[in-house]
């Protein structure tokens, strides 16, 4: 499915920034894989990726927040990249604990002082329209992990990856 403009780009270079920090064998967790762009392209780059989203076709339905009862195990991923969902439900201590200590963690969205210039591009068809609402924004600069990457395009987004520190 094509995207619009804005998230095209965006999607392109949150890939191009985490590449940049993958080594092979790294077993790798996507939360909120939606229609799956992001895991196909890892895997056609040879990362084994595993989808964790709460409809189909994922690989393991349900909410991160769940994640134990969906039978995902303690600091069994290298990396968890969890893009354009940390602003919808905070799973940050899901994500520290099925992340493996040293391993990886992705997030990206909107900073929570500019969301409402985001529902402008979504009203302009500029950018991804939210499939629910931003209850949970959070600001990078608020969450205790190093931080091997942070980034603000334009201000009112963030990307960063941050190292898992349990």
């Amino acid at each position: 499915m094509k995207q619009p403009l804005l998230s095209e780009i965006s999607r392109r270079n949150k890939l191009r920034l985490l590449s940049n920090h993958l080594k092979p064998g790294m077993e790798i967790l996507e939360i909120g894989s939606n229609a799956g762009w992001f895991t196909e392209q890892l895997r056609a780059k040879g990362y084994s990726v595993t989808t964790l989203d709460i409809v189909p076709p994922a690989d393991i339905v349900g909410d991160i927040q769940n994640w134990g009862e969906l039978g995902v195990a303690p600091a069994s991923f290298d990396v968890c990249v969890a893009l354009e969902v940390i602003e919808h439900v905070d799973c940050m201590e899901a994500l520290k604990a099925i992340c493996k200590p040293g391993g990886l963690i992705m997030l990206s969205s909107p900073h929570p002082h500019y969301d409402w210039v985001m529902k402008i591009l979504e009203g302009l068809r500029l950018n991804q329209k939210r499939t629910s609402p931003h209850c949970n924004l959070t600001d990078f600069a608020e969450i205790n992990l190093p931080a091997l990457v942070k980034k603000r395009p334009a201000y009112i987004h963030q990307i960063a990856v941050f190292q898992n520190a349990h």
